[in-house]
């Protein structure tokens, strides 16, 4: 009990050393234990995700990825992919703010010349006027490991996912993938292509709503539609005549000024039950041009 009660007391013990013997004391930063990186917390109370992450798709070897993490560590910092899920980044000091965010999520595949290239996390941690974003290019290894990590641009990430998975040469193909509607489809594009029936831009467009039916490319959901503007509905008859009164003042209001510059303006409407014969001077006025023949009565 005895010892127990010094070891409790020992920092007050070594300040009053310190203190007696002037001594300067020197003031140690305690480990992050409140702090982002504290192993008291929950990791999904630490990281919070933007969006969710896409459903798993492309190489269905790949599939097997799911549910697994793979760390890295450089110089101060974890990272930590988690493929199909996110990205995520640790910094590993003992400051009270220590870092720790995601990176980004599993959102889309990179593809080109029928090849899965890369996967895209997006939607990250922001970072100024943006989001954090990684790119995990992959790359053929003995065991599944992530080999490097750089950020080529602000707040934009590069990671090298090592795999056996895409050793085979055709382990990242897109074309064999696809359901055979989508073959069948990608079949006739190319078809119209090679008889120059589509342009190259269109042929991009094509194939990039191909992919995105099949899954492997995110639907822009943020689609602008031009929509002719409705005309307000009126919620009472009071406010219906209100707008009526209103208009016919702007109407009133237009002539004046007409009035005012000497324009003259017709004042006369057609009925709708008027026909179209009883004007026939206004048909006489009209000549079609290059016409020097008479238009006959009607």
């Amino acid at each position: 009990m005895l010892f127990t009660s010094a070891i409790r007391h020992l920092p007050w013990l070594t300040l009053l050393v310190l203190l007696v013997h002037g001594g300067k004391m020197k003031i140690v930063e305690e480990p992050n234990t409140f702090g982002l990186n504290s192993h008291l917390l929950v990791q999904g109370s630490r990281l919070q995700a933007r969006v969710k992450p896409s459903p798993v798709s492309g190489p269905p070897h790949l599939s097997r990825l799911a549910g697994k993490c793979f760390s890295y560590i450089e110089s101060m910092y974890k990272y930590e992919f988690c493929p199909f899920h996110n990205v995520t980044q640790h910094e590993q000091s003992f400051r009270w703010n220590a870092y720790s965010g995601i990176l980004g999520i599993w959102q889309e595949w990179e593809i080109q010349n029928n090849t899965f290239t890369a996967m895209w996390m997006r939607e990250g941690d922001t970072c100024g006027s943006k989001n954090r974003q990684t790119k995990v290019l992959f790359a053929c290894g003995n065991s599944s490991k992530l080999a490097r990590v750089s950020e080529p641009q602000t707040c934009v990430y590069s990671l090298t996912f090592e795999t056996p998975l895409v050793c085979h040469t055709h382990s990242l193909l897109v074309y064999p993938v696809l359901s055979e509607k989508l073959q069948e489809e990608w079949d006739e594009i190319e078809q119209a292509r090679y008889e120059e029936l589509i342009t190259e831009q269109g042929y991009n467009k094509m194939l990039k709503d191909l992919f995105e039916e099949a899954g492997f490319l995110k639907k822009n959901r943020q689609q602008k539609w031009e929509e002719t503007p409705q005309a307000p509905k009126h919620q009472s008859l009071e406010q219906c005549t209100q707008d009526y009164e209103k208009q016919r003042a702007e109407i009133e209001r237009l002539r004046s000024l007409l009035t005012q510059h000497n324009i003259s303006y017709e004042t006369e409407t057609v009925r709708p039950n008027t026909p179209l014969i009883a004007r026939p001077s206004a048909l006489q006025d009209q000549h079609l041009r290059g016409d020097t023949g008479i238009i006959a009565d009607l």
